[in-house]
Formats: C-alpha cells, structure tokens, sequence
C-alpha cells in the first residue's frame, strides 16, 4: 500500500506543480487587462455565455494578444534598435572598471557557446578523473590552446567536468584526445544523470544495464 502511494504521489505531484504554475502565470498575464477585455466583450454577442466561459474567453485573446505584441515587438527593435543598442551598452560597459573585466568575459564565453564554435558541449565524453581507471561524465569545450599542446607535445582538448547534483560548476581540464572515451549520449540525458546524482539513466544506457 506504501510504495503504491508514494507511486501516485510521484505521478501526480509534477502534475499538480506544473497546472498551479500555469495558472498562475496566466493570472499574472491576464489580470491587468481582464477588466477591459470583459467590458469589451460586453458589447458583442459572446456577452451571453457562461460567466466563467467569458471569463476563460477573456484570458485566452489576452494571452494571444501579449504573444502577438511580444512577437512584433522583438521583430521591430531587433530590426531597428537591436544592433544600436548592444554597441551602445558594449561602449558604455567597457570603460566601467572592474566591472568591464567580468562583462568581456562573459561575453567572449557567450559569443563562444551561441555564436562562433556552436558545437562546444554538444558531445559528450567519459573522461579519467579523479585519475586513469575511474571515470566521469565531460563534456568537450574545445581544443586546449596551442602554447598548451606545444609545451607538453600532445594534441589536448579542454573538457568541461560537472559537480553533482550543481552542474553550474565544475573543473575544466585538458585531456590528451587518446584518453577520452566519446559515447553517444545527448547534452541534456547526461545534465539529467549529473544533476540526480546518477538516478536517471538515459534510455540506451538503461536498455544496456538491464540486458
């Protein structure tokens, strides 16, 4: 009887979670122009439904109204503004100091993941850590710099190792190409199995354990 409703616990809580949010978020959304939305509705024949139908009527064009305007909005100041914008802000930020050291890096990081190299951590890797005969979950950056490589005469590659259960931090080390194992494992699966501390096991590797 216990295990039976820890199980529907379990099943119904993520559930229950994730409607109590959406409602609430909706209600953030749609109460500040709910007044004005009934009142125009008032005036057409959607006036004779059900108070709460009106009401569900009501949130439903407002929230497709916000969508629209945020769409049309991010289209007109990413045509117009955007680029002016950012090269403002970049010149101001950069004469602030201290604070322009920690805003270039940032920059470069971001510019590094969503711009220029679009396959950093994207594959994963077992690499031998804390040392050769045990292994962790990595995730490869990219190529470890030359002044690097020249010094120790071996093709390096940095490799990013998540703590557990905080994937936010971590070590980044450069492993000789030789000592690295790529497995086929999605970003996300091997996020999920770093941050459950190795209780969610992505599908394949289940599949694999079991037979």
């Amino acid at each position: 009887m216990k295990k039976y409703f820890i199980t529907g616990l379990i099943t119904l809580l993520p559930l229950t979670l994730t409607i109590l949010v959406l409602i609430f978020v909706v209600n953030l959304l749609t109460k500040p122009f709910m007044g004005f939305m009934i009142k125009m509705l008032s005036h057409t024949e959607i006036q004779q439904m059900h108070p709460q139908l009106l009401k569900y009527a009501s949130e439903f064009i407002i929230l497709v109204g916000i969508f629209l305007f945020t769409l049309l909005l991010g289209i007109f100041a990413r045509w117009f503004f955007f680029n002016t914008l950012i090269n403002v802000s970049d010149k101001i930020i950069h004469k602030i100091p201290l604070v322009n050291k920690v805003y270039k890096t940032t920059q470069e990081i971001i510019k590094t993941l969503f711009i220029t190299d679009k396959n950093s951590f994207k594959q994963v890797v077992m690499a031998p850590f804390p040392h050769k005969g045990l292994y962790t979950i990595g995730f490869i950056s990219r190529k470890a710099p030359e002044a690097c490589n020249d010094i120790v005469e071996k093709d390096m590659i940095s490799v990013f190792i998540p703590t557990t259960p905080n994937p936010t931090t971590g070590f980044l080390i450069m492993f000789d190409v030789k000592d690295l194992i790529y497995i086929d494992m999605k970003p996300e699966d091997a996020i999920k199995y770093v941050v459950s501390c190795g209780v969610i096991i992505p599908d394949k590797n289940e599949e694999q354990i079991k037979s």
